[in-house]
């Protein structure tokens, strides 16, 4: 386990920054994409106020559909991820991983394979059987626990995951999730009848990333944590 990944944990983060910092990570924070072994990989977590974004196909959803979600007090963002669309907000533990798959199997097929396992191994450890099907994220029988959208640009991976811990899923009615009609939207509180948070579900998320990417995760120093917090604030 000698591939390092360094966590960067941000409690709250509006969305376009998470974008930004994604982007500055991939770039600035790292020069020299083309030389995977000097590629500094980093984690973000994070978890942002009520948004809903939507993948690639943007022609699938109309100004009024923007307008319209807007104005539930969510904010709208047309990004260059897969999938379609999908709501972030509290309660949801947000991951970026922002990692050079060089590094790691230069594939993104295996990459979100990869995720998909990590969380169905969070879930496990939660005593919740959760699974994969034909369509990309995790799900609890037909119900859809975590949503998957990246990214990738010369096997730089942006974007990533969001698993629902105590997220207030009637966010996600007012959408057609993943444009998957007739599923519905869960999440690890609901599946357990208990209050789960991103707290208590983040070291066991850490420990199965690790086990899966066969890596070792360590937070971020804060020097290097504070400069990208800086340079987001500059912008």
């Amino acid at each position: 386990m000698s591939r390092l990944v360094y966590m960067l944990k941000q409690r709250k983060l509006e969305y376009s920054k998470g974008l930004a910092l994604q982007k500055y990570i991939a770039t600035k924070f790292n020069p020299s994409p083309d030389e995977p072994e000097e590629f500094r990989n980093v984690l973000i977590i994070t978890e942002h106020d009520p948004v809903y974004t939507i993948g690639i196909r943007t022609r699938d959803y109309t100004i009024d559909d923007e307008n319209r979600l807007r104005k539930l007090g969510a904010q709208f963002y047309r990004t260059d991820r897969g999938g379609l669309i999908t709501f972030h907000g509290p309660g949801q533990m947000v991951a970026y991983p922002v990692l050079n798959l060089k590094q790691f199997t230069p594939s993104m097929r295996w990459y979100v394979q990869l995720l998909e396992k990590t969380i169905i191994d969070v879930c496990k450890e939660f005593k919740v059987t959760a699974r994969t099907t034909c369509d990309t994220g995790v799900w609890v029988d037909d119900r859809k626990i975590c949503s998957i959208g990246v990214h990738g640009s010369r096997y730089i991976t942006t974007h990533g995951l969001a698993l629902n811990c105590n997220t207030d899923l009637t966010w996600f009615d007012h959408i057609v999730p993943c444009g998957l009609e007739k599923k519905s939207m869960t999440s690890l509180s609901k599946e357990l009848q208990t209050d789960v948070d991103i707290d208590e579900v983040l070291p066991v998320f850490k420990s199965c990333f690790e086990k899966c990417f066969n890596c070792r995760v360590v937070d971020m120093n804060e020097c290097d944590k504070d400069e990208a917090l800086r340079r987001l604030e500059a912008n």
